[in-house]
């Protein structure tokens, strides 16, 4: 069974459950390292995995982060991440001021109450409650206390033996770096959205673009043109994305739009999907519309080239 319940007085288990808590932006490779030890371990012993998440993340909260782009995946592309790595129930608990203030053992009390918690899987720097008085010392003493167990599980290095974390990945986009977020993720870094009418001037040039109604608050890669895989339902096409606000034209709107290679079909109002596969080049103003011409059918040769390359990785 899959469940995403939006909070955690909705869910009454009736079954033992092993338990994980954490942000999980973006299910990166080091969340998915801890996840899936803590589902084998759930399911050999015949309980639930859950996992409990938060939302807004507590740092828009406690650092005051205001505007768009902060976020690597919205909290149901979260869910959908977690489900895959065979989570059975997620809960995305919303994050206010009752909550900041919440002292650590009440809110295990929470967790016993609600998913019968048997045990809860954490990384060493972990920690919960007011003031984050709920480290693992802390957390293991209520384990002890109130019968539940408490499980460590290393922290995941990348090549470099640093600890992988969603800041790493937040920097990589906002330097354009796809490859570096790639790889930190274990899979192309990916927004979406409704495709929408923009200013048709992609199609007045023989390059139509599908402009796609992004999550405003879904982190986007630094503004330049990417080669790109696009998903629509079941189709996997090839793409060139933009992400920018047109200088040529005057824009001042940051957009994601993208040209779909041997693509020529109304899909207004479907949803499409864009895995960012590497960058092409910066954002760039053009004197001339005959030069953005050039540079586009330049970039479409790079995308076809780029993309056929990795296919065969």
């Amino acid at each position: 069974m899959s469940q995403h319940a939006t909070q955690l007085s909705a869910v009454r288990l009736a079954q033992p459950s092993v338990v994980t808590i954490g942000i999980f932006d973006g299910v990166h490779r080091g969340h998915q390292y801890l996840l899936r030890k803590m589902v084998e371990a759930a399911h050999q012993a015949d309980q639930l995995a859950v996992a409990v998440t938060f939302f807004p993340h507590p740092d828009v909260i406690l650092r005051g982060i205001t505007g768009r782009r902060y976020y690597l995946t919205t909290p149901e592309q979260r869910a959908e991440l977690l489900f895959a790595l065979g989570v059975d129930i997620v809960v995305t608990q919303p994050f206010d001021e009752t909550l900041r203030r919440m002292r650590a053992a009440d809110f295990v009390d929470m967790l016993l109450a609600h998913l019968r918690m048997a045990s809860l899987w954490l990384t060493p720097d972990f920690a919960l409650g007011y003031q984050r008085e709920g480290d693992f010392a802390f957390l293991s003493a209520q384990g002890r206390q109130k019968g539940f167990r408490v499980q460590s599980v290393d922290l995941l290095l990348d090549d470099q033996h640093r600890a992988i974390r969603s800041s790493t990945i937040r920097q990589a986009l906002a330097e354009g770096d796809v490859s570096a977020a790639a790889q930190l993720l274990a899979r192309p870094y990916r927004v979406a959205g409704e495709v929408v009418h923009g200013d048709h001037r992609g199609r007045s040039i023989g390059f139509p673009t599908a402009n796609l109604a992004v999550w405003s608050e879904q982190l986007l890669p630094a503004n330049g043109v990417y080669a790109c895989y696009a998903h629509l339902g079941d189709e996997r096409l090839a793409a060139v994305a933009n992400v920018g606000s047109r200088p040529t034209f005057g824009g001042t709107e940051v957009r994601v739009e993208a040209y779909l290679l041997d693509f020529d079909r109304d899909i207004y109002g479907q949803t499409l999907a864009l895995d960012f596969v590497a960058r092409l080049r910066g954002e760039q103003r053009f004197s001339s519309v005959d030069a953005l011409i050039a540079q586009i059918s330049a970039d479409v040769a790079a995308s076809r080239q780029l993309l056929a390359a990795s296919a065969q990785l």
